[in-house]
């Protein structure tokens, strides 16, 4: 973050004639923001932010609500029967990945606050695959995984293919390995928040607004909502191609 902070402040001194930024960390990251939109600079923000932008004088947002995007896995989930499901935090204290798996477990119907949650950190691809094996062996009653991210979605795919059992099995996000299992059918979904438009649509916002200051509402509040879209079994192929060409 204190890297990120100064990359936004190198950008501010340059004074363009817009700024984009994600904002994964708002205590981290809002003072060199302020200081972006104090300095009179229109500034767009992408992907992570979308619960705090307003409050910092951003334009808009470009991205998905992740307590929204949590509930549909869950639903989603439910619909297929899972019964017992567990949600598998790999940044604790990332304040978006504790919004996903809230909304993950009310779309479940599970009680607020009695849905388990594992965790474990992202550089460490070996622990994580232990912890959930360790959960499915210590559980036999776990017939769900839901993963916040591909980096854990490897992880858990191999423990989950090593435990023999049919558990069903999603991930937020895309990568070519969670494609290729979710076409071959070793797990059920990934929610796409369509990272490609939240590259593209800032620039364009961006561009628009300097050129003729025409600025869209998007819900009213200025949230532009990319997600969650979901692929599955029956649309994985076309996105693979997509992503083949750098557009998914």
């Amino acid at each position: 973050m204190p890297g990120m902070s100064a990359l936004i402040d190198a950008a501010v001194a340059k004074k363009p004639s817009g700024l984009v930024v994600s904002i994964p960390n708002p205590d981290a990251l809002s003072p060199s923001i302020k200081k972006a939109v104090a300095a009179g600079i229109p500034v767009v923000s992408m992907n992570s932010g979308s619960d705090v932008f307003k409050s910092l004088g951003i334009l808009a947002h470009v991205g998905q609500t992740e307590f929204q995007a949590g509930l549909g896995a869950g639903q989603r989930f439910k619909d297929a029967g899972v019964k017992n499901a567990v949600c598998f935090n790999q940044e604790v204290g990332n304040q978006a990945l504790t919004l996903r798996c809230n909304g993950f477990f009310q779309g479940l119907g599970v009680a607020e606050g009695a849905g388990k949650v594992l965790t474990g950190k992202i550089s460490d691809p070996t622990g994580m695959q232990a912890t959930i094996a360790a959960a499915i062996q210590s559980d036999p009653t776990i017939d769900g995984i839901l993963t916040l991210g591909p980096s854990v979605a490897n992880p858990a795919l191999a423990a989950v293919t090593a435990s023999g059992k049919t558990i069903h099995l999603a991930t937020f996000d895309l990568s070519a390995d969670v494609l290729t299992a979710i076409k071959d059918g070793k797990m059920d979904f990934a929610i796409d928040q369509q990272q490609f438009l939240q590259g593209y649509l800032p620039i364009v916002i961006l561009t628009n607004y300097a050129e003729t200051r025409n600025l869209p509402t998007g819900d009213g509040t200025g949230l532009i909502m990319t997600g969650p879209g979901f692929v599955t079994k029956d649309n994985a192929a076309d996105v693979i191609a997509l992503a083949a060409k750098g557009l998914r």
